[in-house]
């Protein structure tokens, strides 16, 4: 892997070189290092600007930027959402990586991030607008950003000083007088990294008046799809809360006032926050416009003069309405920048590049937000205009990701790319004019993390090459396979069709061996089994368990766990009830799985004198995975634990031997795993423990007697348990 990253980035050197930025330090170097304009927005689908394409909307400005640069036709994301697209951005590696997998992580920033290189190499940076990584931004000499999500109207900016500021206007228009702002007033002699970050067109969509009736009601065409019912396909597509037709809220999307007069149709429970916020003066210019449209609906609604289907029309085309009109704020903005570069002799030696976190579903498959993998969600924007080193009106059809974003930027200021960055710089195909160069990648991996939570998203990971696309779940061990040329709207699954079974193995195969490349490891991963209804039952007595009351002791693993409750009862009751002890195995679990409990808030108000883990054998047994693969999903779960209650002693267990005899496969992973187990033994907070010994005879078969299935412990094997372990809590003085 190393290779291969050091041939990109000296393929990207040798193209710096030839531009004389190959060195960084004299007043004559720095005054050719290009500055760099990042206009970034929040789910803008491809299929809203005129430059790729669209039939929707207008995007003059933007296809302006197209015309004088280079459209990538090909760009893709790495996770579709927004606070881990903006992490995958800012460190060039993938979620697994850079920690951010979903919305409410919370991002490291002392990790490497493009803009702190930047910075550090004598360039001035800013940040202004859109951030949604939890913690403060990092690397910038000046930043100001919309808390969470952010508002349209009158937004609220975090401060550098620690201060929010509520500013009157259009949030769109704010962030783009704040980025001008900042370049009139930044330190000319240096080269300059601005990003410019709009919440627009995020959800709930609301546009400036400027923008009322741009794109009126019943002029939008609808897309061949919405009205898709997911045949042919994973069942996990049914499961999702984006469609249009059943999950658009009353006031949130519809924008209705009042209480909801047809439930059936429309969603309670999310008002109109933006309206909340208006003037006066705001909330007139609204209802002048919404009003009317609103009252002409609901007429027709009462009188039982709307089919179903009409009512889905309608609610497509004020949601078009709305986004369209976010967009059009957008595509001003971008005018804007490119008019106040112009008028400032900016542009010859600047880099803009407009982009967004993901793409958007605008009806396609009958969703709106994004997060699947198909082409609406997993395709964003990406424009780059660079005189002299970009010919005017250049496309490409390389596959590129957003991890390419830092490299690339860093090769252009001649600034060294560090060698744990899974991105590619962009600078070769700047300089074939859009080529493919030689040697690049031949797909692109993707993986969504976000499961069971917001919208009710599956998790799943895939490849896409230039024509297939495939895609596992892993809830349900599904694989579906597209063929994007001859069903380029990704209607039915092939994965099952004998004339693409030889397909089906490559892309399996591709599959896998991008995950090794990019370091996927499955058991540090968050995943919930949910479609299990005894487990997702336990998971609920457990969690309610958990915030009922603190425990001293709390046990954590799988079904060797659980058995504490069944053929270990007596012991339980004789050794661990005079405690208050709470049981958090789960038959089957993996580590993936425990990591998802705990992340949910399993162990409640819980801070623990100890907690006995045990997990792994359903990894390294069931699924074979490496050793060393597991006991790293060991080590987060450790981590998590001791986030959550810092002074929780733990007792980490040793895997429990399985399989007949010494030389059993599954035996020999448990062995190797407890190896690299015992290596996690501080001294101080966490205590390995290895009873491996007490359940084996002299020549290392199991006995029976103990675990019947050579695996499970009985009544007397959870004695030899039990006994073993109640010196280990003694000695470290957590229990009685």
């Amino acid at each position: 892997m190393l290779v291969y990253f050091t041939r990109q980035c000296l393929v990207a050197f040798l193209f710096v070189d030839l531009l004389g930025l190959g060195q960084v330090g004299s007043a004559q170097e720095e005054a050719t290092r290009p500055n760099i304009v990042f206009v970034f927005s929040d789910d803008h689908a491809l299929q809203a600007i005129g430059a790729y394409g669209s039939k929707i909307n207008e995007t003059p400005n933007l296809d302006r930027l197209a015309s004088q640069g280079l459209v990538f036709d090909r760009s893709y994301c790495a996770n579709s959402i927004c606070g881990p697209s903006r992490a995958c951005i800012l460190t060039g590696l993938h979620s697994h990586l850079n920690g951010f997998r979903r919305n409410g992580d919370r991002f490291d920033g002392s990790q490497w991030v493009f803009p702190r290189a930047l910075q550090q190499t004598g360039y001035q940076t800013a940040l202004l607008g859109k951030w949604h990584l939890e913690t403060d931004p990092t690397g910038f000499d000046y930043w100001q950003v919309l808390p969470d999500q952010g508002h349209y109207y009158n937004p609220d900016f975090l401060m550098m000083d620690g201060s929010r500021q509520r500013v009157p206007g259009y949030c769109t228009d704010l962030i783009t007088d704040a980025s001008l702002k900042w370049l009139d007033q930044r330190d000319q002699s240096k080269p300059f990294l601005l990003m410019c970050q709009h919440k627009a067109p995020h959800r709930n969509w609301s546009p400036h008046p400027r923008h009322f009736g741009k794109y009126k009601l019943g002029t939008v065409p609808a897309p061949e799809s919405l009205r898709d019912d997911y045949s042919g396909r994973s069942r996990v597509l049914q499961e999702s809360e984006m469609t249009i037709k059943d999950h658009f809220y009353w006031g949130h999307d519809a924008k209705f006032h009042g209480p909801n007069e047809f439930p059936d149709h429309f969603r309670d429970g999310i008002p109109n926050g933006e309206y909340q916020r208006m003037s006066p003066e705001q909330k007139a210019a609204w209802d002048a416009y919404y009003q009317p449209e609103n009252e002409a609906f609901l007429t027709k609604m009462r009188a039982g003069e709307l089919s179903a289907d009409d009512i889905l029309v309608w609610k497509h085309q004020r949601y078009m309405h709305d986004y369209l009109g976010s967009v059009q704020a957008v595509d001003d903005s971008v005018g804007r920048v490119l008019e106040y570069l112009e008028a400032n002799n900016l542009t010859k030696n600047t880099i803009v590049v407009y982009s967004s976190d993901q793409g958007f579903y605008l009806g396609e498959h009958g969703w709106y937000d994004k997060r699947w993998m198909f082409e609406e969600s997993l395709r964003m924007p990406l424009i780059v205009k660079w005189p002299d080193h970009i010919a005017p009106g250049t496309r490409s059809n390389a596959l590129v990701q957003n991890i390419d974003y830092a490299p690339t930027f860093l090769a252009a200021a001649g600034v060294k790319i560090p060698e744990q960055v899974q991105g590619t710089s962009l600078l070769p195909v700047f300089a074939g004019g859009g080529a493919i160069p030689a040697n690049w990648r031949d797909a692109i991996y993707y993986a969504y993390y976000e499961s069971d939570s917001v919208h009710e998203v599956a998790i799943h990971d895939g490849v896409r090459t230039d024509r297939y696309k495939l895609m596992f779940f892993q809830r349900t061990n599904e694989w579906n396979l597209f063929d994007l040329v001859t069903d380029p709207n990704e209607m039915k699954s092939v994965h099952d069709d004998p004339q693409y079974r030889s397909i089906l193995r490559g892309m399996q195969q591709r599959y896998r061996d991008l995950r090794g490349f990019y370091q996927v490891n499955s058991a540090t991963i968050p995943v919930t089994r949910g479609d299990e209804a005894w487990w997702k039952q336990r998971d609920r007595e457990k969690t309610a368990l958990g915030k009922q009351q603190a425990h001293d002791l709390v046990f954590i693993g799988d079904s060797i766990t659980q058995g504490w409750e069944e053929e270990g009862k007596a012991m339980w009751d004789q050794h661990f009830a005079n405690v208050p002890s709470l049981n958090l195995g789960f038959s089957g679990d993996r580590t993936e799985h425990v990591l998802w409990r705990l992340r949910r808030g399993q162990m409640g108000i819980s801070k623990p004198r100890a907690a006995v883990i045990m997990i792994g054998t359903n990894n390294t047994g069931h699924r074979m995975q490496p050793p060393l693969e597991t006991a790293a999903g060991v080590s987060e779960i450790i981590g998590l634990v001791q986030q959550q209650s810092p002074a929780t002693k733990i007792v980490l267990l040793g895997v429990f031997p399985r399989g007949e005899t010494a030389f059993d496969p599954m035996r020999l992973n448990n062995v190797a795993l407890n190896q690299s187990l015992s290596r996690l033994d501080d001294g101080e907070k966490v205590f390995y423990r290895d009873l491996s010994s007490l359940f084996v005879k002299e020549d290392g078969t199991l006995p029976r007697e103990i675990m019947p299935d050579l695996l499970h412990l009985n009544e007397a094997g959870y004695q030899v348990w039990a006994e073993a372990l109640v010196p280990i809590l003694r000695e470290l003085e957590v229990y009685p």
